[in-house]
């Protein structure tokens, strides 16, 4: 499992992130995805690397724009995936 974790820019609130993690989660094959409009960013977890561009396109059209990305194993937490 991997973490991915994109900067976005454009994000301004709760509904921002709602809109984010739907365009996310119907364009690619992820195990979850949160965002924070105050981080300005969004985490992803999915089984494969998926890439800056990938994310980019599932993003277009939308208004919000990927400024940055990494990917690294996830490591399993207390809580859950972090």
């Amino acid at each position: 499992m991997l973490r991915i974790t994109v900067d976005i820019d454009g994000m301004a609130c709760a509904m921002c992130e709602f809109h984010v993690n739907e365009a996310i989660r119907k364009a690619l094959p992820v195990k979850k995805v949160t965002s924070s409009h105050g981080k300005g960013c969004a985490q992803v977890f999915a089984e494969r690397e998926i890439s800056r561009g990938e994310l980019e396109r599932a993003l277009a059209g939308t208004g919000y724009r990927v400024t940055g990305w990494r990917a690294e194993p996830a490591k399993k937490g207390l809580l859950g995936w972090r």
